[in-house]
């Protein structure tokens, strides 16, 4: 094995890895802002209310993610109105294409998340809230949702280095993300061992990274805290 091809190459993963920065970073502020009225949708009362979150999620967690980046940057191109339309100068780029993917995804998973979390909460902190005279609002705003917040970072930890690893899947649409670029890399030099070992060691040290900031966050939230944990949705 000849890692003096990583050295030579390792700036080109490094601009590989920050390509799939961009991509992680926007779609999971895109997918949280998207999945925090969905999931107040999901857990409201109503029945209809309910039932188009419902759906929403039902497809994006039972589809694979592949096939809904296909949908995105394939499916979209093949309608006249939407060449003709003034959103195709963004959907006719790979990039954006990814990020709508991305966000539609982690936007289905990130929303069960904080349902889950909404409703770990005890009952009986909603109750004080309804004693006190608080309204709905006040009540989310001022308890729930950041009691919610608190519970939900562990979970919302791992959606974000499972999305990290989903970004791979970019590289099918011809964008140079870390994968991408590594496929690249190996065409012009035959060493696949030696280049998908170092875009490996990337993607494992952008995780510890993750894994680390959440881990602070998570403990100064919830100092002064209980911490109730809730399942995380599998993607498999």
């Amino acid at each position: 094995m000849d890692f003096s091809v990583v050295v030579e190459y390792f700036p080109k993963l490094l601009e590989g890895a920050w390509v799939s920065l961009q991509l992680v970073a926007i779609s999971i502020v895109l997918g949280g802002i998207f999945a925090l009225p969905i999931a107040l949708a999901r857990i409201s009362p109503v029945g209809w209310i309910k039932a188009i979150p419902f759906a929403y999620i039902f497809f994006f967690r039972g589809t694979p993610l592949l096939v809904q980046i296909f949908l995105v940057y394939y499916g979209a191109s093949q309608f006249d109105a939407v060449r003709e339309s003034v959103l195709w100068p963004i959907l006719k780029e790979p990039f954006w294409c990814a990020i709508i993917a991305f966000t539609l995804n982690t936007s289905a998973y990130t929303a069960e998340i904080f349902r889950g979390a909404i409703q770990a909460i005890p009952q009986g902190e909603v109750e004080a809230c309804k004693v006190i005279g608080m309204t709905k609002f006040q009540m989310y705003r001022r308890v729930l949702l950041p009691r919610a917040f608190g519970i939900v970072l562990p979970a919302y930890g791992n959606e974000i280095i499972l999305m990290l690893k989903g970004s791979a899947l970019a590289s099918t649409i011809t964008i140079l993300d870390l994968t991408g670029m590594s496929r690249t890399i190996i065409a012009r030099t035959y060493t696949p061992m030696e280049i998908f070992l170092a875009a490996g060691g990337i993607y494992l040290v952008i995780s510890i990274v993750i894994i680390a900031i959440f881990r602070q966050i998570e403990l100064r939230q919830n100092r002064y805290l209980g911490t109730l944990s809730i399942k995380v949705p599998d993607k498999g």
